[in-house]
């Protein structure tokens, strides 16, 4: 450069690439999702994250029957919370009320899926699944297990309408 001059007067080369010629190969995992790691008891592996997206990452990603079990959960919060937030925090799927914290969170084991209710112990029915938190009760769903549609949903709306569990 000489003396006076500046970098910004000189012309810059592009920093866009160009797109691939027709009929060229892309490079192997360009566009391809990299495969969920899944941890033990075969519990996807998701960045924490707000939002549906990452929640139905996880379901995607749930093994075997468990992931029929993660849409028929999420499809039954939907339907019964419209106003429902989401996100996937400590690879789980957490389901909440903007402002009131969270009141579901839901986690893959080897045999078994496991929904927590963060206020458990003020539905009613009590949920059966004891917990070391006093607030906190569970419900495990294994396979084959025959789902009650109308408790979950009367236990869904009862914990969304509590103040939920704020971290």
């Amino acid at each position: 450069m000489t003396k006076g001059t500046s970098r910004a007067s000189k012309p810059r080369k592009s920093d866009t690439k160009s797109p691939p010629k027709a009929g060229t190969k892309a490079k192997p995992g360009a566009s391809e999702a990299k495969p969920v790691r899944l941890l033990s008891g075969g519990n996807p592996q998701i960045a924490k994250a707000d939002g549906d997206a990452p929640v139905q990452a996880y379901i995607a990603a749930m093994p075997d029957w468990k992931r029929d079990i993660g849409r028929w959960l999420d499809a039954l919060i939907v339907r019964n919370v419209p106003n429902v937030r989401k996100a996937v925090k400590w690879n789980s799927p957490f389901y909440g009320i903007e402002g009131q914290g969270w009141f579901l969170g839901i986690h893959t084991f080897t045999h078994y899926v496991k929904v927590a209710f963060f206020r458990g112990t003020s539905l009613r029915p009590v949920p059966p699944g004891a917990s070391k938190s006093k607030d906190t009760r569970y419900i495990d769903i294994r396979e084959g297990d025959k789902l009650d549609e109308a408790q979950m949903a009367t236990w869904v709306k009862q914990a969304a309408a509590l103040p939920g569990w704020v971290p």
